[in-house]
């Protein structure tokens, strides 16, 4: 073991209180008290391992220095991808950093010039919730949270993937909260106290699962942190500063029944952190001799406040090394680099110590496959394939159910193959025999079989045939994919997440390995029963999308899902044919030779394929039976080729003409359609990460011209095809929705999962909007819907815009559609409108030419607070150039009482538009204005009025019709707002009193 104590990573003295190394190992965050600040530094990792980039001057030590946080920083920790940095300080802030693309170097605010940021990470979010300092921050799993806790005693669950967004505040804690950790698997989070008590929650409904107290009973508030440790197999929690006979200790919680019988002894004062190594060790075995088989076990490093560190294997009843008076002051955090060997520690006193072991102490780290298995056996399931969705239903904890599970694998197998046999098995050994053929005769009859087509002019083709591993796990061998998808392979790496999130939808079982999901099923389980198996073809779509795509991008897809005659209803072909050209007219059906069956189908010979008539043809289609005949011509594009979200196979298009383009008379076109572009992109403002990429036409297929749709969200993303050229695209953070050449509109959830089938428009589509759940179109024939996709509702139905348009020359200059689901369309004359689906009326919300808005006086009614504005759809449609009477101050000729009656026509009219609107927010900020407008003017009818409807009748009785809420707003609430404000005029202290009174006595009611 090696230990260095780099001097030079330091907070210019003061205190460090927490470290991370980055999950690839090139750098290391600390965090710490900085001069008046908190200060989060990156560090490079390289002078701190190699001595020879320590003398280099051109390596550069210290990365970034990040002087945001307010308040000393407690805790900084990298998320699982490397991507983000989150950190949490006295401040009562968490804030998550990204590294900025390159700028160039630039110097640290108010050092000397020497101190250059060789990186740029710049605050992408910051998380205000705590109401006290943040003692610790965690990343899930996955990264699909974030967790922070607080001497507030909550600990806060944000929505990693849509920041700020809470998932849920977990209270329980009546101490001080001063440690987090995710278990492994992902099921459960557990949190220390200063309240003596170690709690374990459920992330699947966030309840707690159990409260540990016995161990801690004896301690005191005495650590600054408690970080407690999950061990990697994800079966022990150990806990910092518990007691033992008055001795301290670290406490080893298991996760078998939460028990407490072991626990780490040595240290001399209380344990301030606790640390598992990320890897499984396996003992080292010695040259020449036989591996015996050893149990796999793990490491863990345990900081005390005595300055000494430990470091235990959970193989050894003694601690491996222990190492004291390490620091002048307390331990406050420990992290291991991710090949398990090293590890960097901090202290109170403002240094950091690096320890490095060789593989001859700790012993050998276990990949991640066998790290894997361990997995698989303990909880049935690996963790490779688990995403955020899934993450709490997939587990299985009990050995009960994994029992049950097993029993189920085997009765699913009748030959007991094993599930998770060795890839070697699933490649080669494949001599499962289908209707008398084995597989492999098919391939090598396949191989032998050169396939020759005459295209109607004469000339000779050569179907080109695409030949792969064969599959037992679909018992149809017309499935060849491009790309031999081994377990291990690149290509099964990118359908991890794919295969996971629509195993449950699929029927696979959870406990399935990515690499037992298939290739093991033995043909005959299906042979007999004459069904489809439907999952193994659903992921079979995927993969083959995965493998094409592989060489050319897109390009190459191509395949044919038919259902045979009523004689064979179970068995259904897939046909690939790869990279052919428009032109190359193919014969499908001779591409593939298919084992005969007990029928003889139609594509066993070429002669059997008849050109079909397109009358024919349509009249096939129109037919209830989706019997497909084969027809000249590139088989079409099928939906089925898509991601598995994609709905039903589009109509096809024949080959012989260009699809027809429907266009609506010229002279019904009143706005502007947007032009074709080969290619574009937009970014969906709701978060500002997400982007939407268009590209047309990336493939043709039957004369239809096939467009892809890609969406990207910090690294995830997801891609389908649509028939037709795509105009227009737009997004929200729920669904997002495609307008096509051909006049449909295609919604999709953010995963890519199709929620309608495609909306026929009656013209080309003008504007598309996503806000929330709600979909916008304006077509240019000047026509407005609006839909809620969720509940598939029309909230407005293809409404003309000509009683605005009419009279006048304007055109539309802009629309928007509001969170609530309101369609607001500005014109080009200044005029705003919005549709009012319960009105079933066009209202003039804004209008830059009208007078009342330019000679309205209020400034005397805006407090401090609404000084700001409000900010919402309103403001948006009307412009922040809401002078507040501006403009006025130069009417000071105009009569009072004139000025007066503009304001308040004014003031009234804002409110209305709000309401229509829907807009709570600015509902509120104006009937605040409007308030002291008509106090200050003294309209007591008006006051009156507005008390009378917040306040509502005072006896129930079944003709009244008073709503007790607006906008979601309780009425009675905004009258508790708005009488303070009539009481400060002393004129109307008795209408004042009147309604205060009433007030109180609903209230004891």
């Amino acid at each position: 073991m090696k230990l260095l104590k780099p001097s030079w990573v330091s907070h210019n003295g003061k205190p460090i209180f927490s470290v991370d190394i980055h999950p690839d190992g090139s750098k290391f965050a600390t965090g710490g008290q900085g001069e008046d600040s908190g200060k989060v530094v990156i560090w490079n990792m390289a002078p701190v391992l190699r001595e020879e980039d320590e003398k280099n001057e051109n390596v550069p030590k210290l990365l970034c220095q990040m002087d945001n946080h307010l308040a000393c920083v407690n805790c900084v920790r990298w998320s699982n991808n490397g991507l983000y940095l989150a950190s949490g300080g006295d401040d009562k802030l968490v804030m998550v950093w990204k590294r900025a693309a390159f700028i160039g170097p630039s110097t640290v605010f108010g050092s000397s010039s020497k101190l250059a940021n060789v990186e740029q990470w710049r605050c992408v979010m910051i998380l205000r919730n705590h109401t006290g300092d943040v003692m610790d921050v965690a990343w899930s799993p996955h990264d699909v949270w974030l967790a922070s806790c607080s001497v507030d005693n909550t600990i806060v669950i944000w929505n990693a993937r849509k920041f700020p967004e809470i998932v849920m505040t977990l209270k329980g804690h009546t101490g001080l909260v001063k440690g987090l950790t995710w278990d492994p698997v992902g099921k459960y989070i557990a949190s220390q106290a200063d309240d003596h008590s170690l709690k374990v929650w459920r992330t699947m409904d966030w309840q707690l699962e159990t409260n540990i107290t016995k161990p801690f009973s004896e301690c005191g508030g005495t650590t600054h942190v408690l970080r407690l440790s999950w061990s990697p197999d994800g079966q022990y929690l150990v806990s910092a500063h518990a007691m033992n006979n008055s001795g301290p200790t670290a406490q080893i919680i298991e996760r078998d029944g939460w028990k407490t019988n072991m626990d780490f002894v040595g240290h001399r004062k209380a344990v301030t952190v606790v640390k598992f190594n990320p890897k499984i060790f396996k003992k080292k075995q010695k040259n020449g001799s036989t591996p015996k088989p050893s149990c796999p076990y793990c490491c863990c490093a345990v900081g005390s406040k005595d300055r000494s560190l430990s470091v235990w294997l959970t193989s050894l009843k003694r601690p491996l090394v222990v190492i004291h008076d390490l620091f002048d002051k307390s331990i406050m955090d420990i992290t291991w680099t991710l090949n398990g060997l090293g590890l960097l520690v901090c202290s109170m006193d403002g240094t950091v110590a690096l320890l490095d072991f060789s593989q001859d102490e700790l012993g050998d780290p276990l990949n991640e496959e066998e790290k894997n298995a361990i997995h698989q056996n303990i909880y049935g399931k690996s963790l490779a394939i688990t995403t955020g969705s899934h993450l709490t239903s997939t587990v299985i904890e009990n050995p009960e159910m994994l029992k049950y599970q097993q029993e189920r694998q085997r009765n699913q197998n009748p030959n007991g193959e094993a599930q998770g046999s060795a890839p070697e098995n699933q490649t080669h050994k494949l001599t499962n025999v289908l209707n008398g053929e084995s597989l492999e005769d098919i391939r090598k009859n396949l191989l032998k079989k050169q396939v020759e087509t005459r295209t109607a002019d004469g000339r000779r083709r050569i179907t080109p045939l695409c030949i792969a591993q064969l599959d037992t796990a679909d018992f149809s061998p017309a499935l060849f994919n491009s790309v031999p998808i081994l377990p291990g392979s690149s290509a099964s790496t990118q359908l991890i997440p794919q295969i996971s999130s629509d195993s449950n939808s699929l029927g696979l079982r959870p406990s399935h390995d990515l690499t037992s999901t298939s290739p093991n099923k033995p043909a005959e389980d299906n042979k007999d029963s004459g069904t489809a198996a439907v999952n193994s073809i659903g992921m079979k779509s995927n993969l083959l999308l995965t493998s094409a795509s592989k060489f050319e991008p897109m390009k190459a897809l191509d395949s044919r899902f038919t259902e045979r005659s009523k004689a064979t209803p179970g068995v259904t072909s897939v046909h690939l044919t790869i990279g052919i050209t428009p032109l190359d007219r193919v014969k499908d059906g001779s591409s593939v030779k298919e084992p005969k069956g007990k029928d003889e189908t139609s594509s066993d010979s070429e002669d059997k394929i008849v050109v079909k008539s397109m009358a024919k043809r349509k009249g096939e289609m129109e037919g209830a039976e989706v019997v497909e005949k084969r027809k000249k011509g590139r088989p079409r594009k099928d939906a089925k080729m898509m991601p598995i979200s994609q709905p039903f196979p589009q109509t096809p298009v024949s080959l012989e003409k260009e699809p027809s383009r429907l266009t609506a008379p010229v002279a019904l076109l009143k706005l502007p359609t947007p032009s074709i572009q080969k290619s574009f992109s937009t970014q969906v403002s709701t978060d500002g990460v997400t982007y939407l990429e268009v590209e047309n036409e990336v493939s043709v297929v039957s004369g239809s011209r096939l467009s892809q749709l890609k969406w990207s969200r910090e690294g995830r993303e997801w891609d389908t095809l649509l028939p037709s050229r795509i105009i227009i695209a737009a997004g929200s953070s729920d669904v997002v929705a495609v307008a096509c050449e051909d006049r449909t509109l295609s919604v999709f959830t953010a995963c890519g999962r199709r929620l309608i089938p495609s909306i026929m428009l009656s013209a080309p589509m003008s504007a598309l909007h996503c806000s929330g759940h709600f979909v916008m179109a304006l077509t240019a024939s000047a026509a407005l819907s609006v839909w809620d996709v969720q509940k598939q509702t029309a909230l407005v139905k293809n409404e003309s815009l000509d009683p605005v348009l009419s009279g006048t020359d304007a055109t539309v200059s802009q629309s928007f559609l509001t969170r609530q689901g309101v369609a607001v369309v500005s014109l080009s004359n200044g005029k705003a409108y919005c549709f009012n689906s319960s009105l079933e009326s066009w209202n003039l919300i804004a209008d830059k030419q009208d007078s009342l808005v330019q000679c309205a006086d209020f400034r005397s009614c805006v407090s401090s607070q609404d000084a700001l504005g409000s900010t919402g759809p309103l403001a948006l449609t009307q412009g922040r150039n809401l002078s507040a009477g501006r403009l006025a101050s130069g009417l000071s000729s105009t009569p009072h009482l004139l000025q007066q009656g503009i304001t308040l026509a004014f003031l009234e009219k804002q409110l209305s538009s709000a309401l229509i609107l829907l807009s709570a927010s600015e509902y509120r900020h104006w009937i605040l204005i409007y308030t002291r407008f008509l106090v200050n003017e003294g309209y007591e009818l008006r006051i009156r009025e507005l008390c009378q409807d917040l306040l509502g009748p005072v006896h129930r009785s079944s003709s009244s019709s008073w709503e007790p809420t607006v906008l979601g707003l309780r009425k009675r609430d905004l009258l508790t707002e708005v009488l303070p404000v009539i009481g400060q005029n002393l004129r109307f202290q008795r209408l004042f009193t009147e309604y205060q009174d009433q007030l109180e006595l609903l209230r004891l009611k």
